[in-house]
């Protein structure tokens, strides 16, 4: 009888102790989770930060890029997201036409530099410096030709070339 209760004994001491382990276990891995999302927080913090900072770098190289003073207006969207490789990526649009003239800045946090930059098809068309083609006219007119007139009016209304 009492080898049984020495055994029923260990075995409700081994029993407390694997789960009292178990338990802060668990806690040190469900604190190691909170620290996680709190540094996640703050890079997403960080790169709104940074974007907000490289806003006018972004405007600044898109009038440099505007050479027919097309752009009245630059809006950027709220949403800031960091790519896998560490670029900041910052959207927006041009003229309030976010379907028609969208832009995206991916920015460099290391270096503050803008890293490269793309447009949408109709804005990167604004940007065109038909003085390049001056020696082969009929590079221009094919493309003007590739509109219905409508768009080749606004067109050429956009690059300064009709009133």
């Amino acid at each position: 009888m009492k080898n049984t209760i020495k055994l029923v004994a260990v075995l409700v001491v081994i029993i407390l102790v694997s789960v009292i382990s178990l338990i802060v276990q668990h806690n040190k891995q469900s604190q190691s989770n909170v620290d996680v999302e709190v540094k996640e927080k703050s890079d997403q913090e960080k790169a709104e930060e940074f974007a907000e900072k490289m806003k006018p770098k972004i405007e600044e190289r898109l009038h440099e890029e505007d050479i027919h003073n097309f752009i009245k207006t630059i809006t950027f969207k709220k949403n800031v997201s960091i790519s896998p490789m560490g670029y900041v990526t910052v959207d927006g649009y041009i003229n309030n036409e976010p379907d028609k003239y969208h832009f995206s800045a991916s920015l460099i946090y290391k270096s503050n530099e803008i890293g490269s930059m793309s447009h949408s098809p109709d804005l990167s068309d604004r940007f065109i410096d038909w003085d390049e083609y001056k020696d082969e006219p009929k590079v221009k007119e094919d493309y003007l030709k590739s509109f219905t007139e409508k768009e080749r009016e606004q067109y050429l209304k956009d690059i300064g070339e009709k009133e």
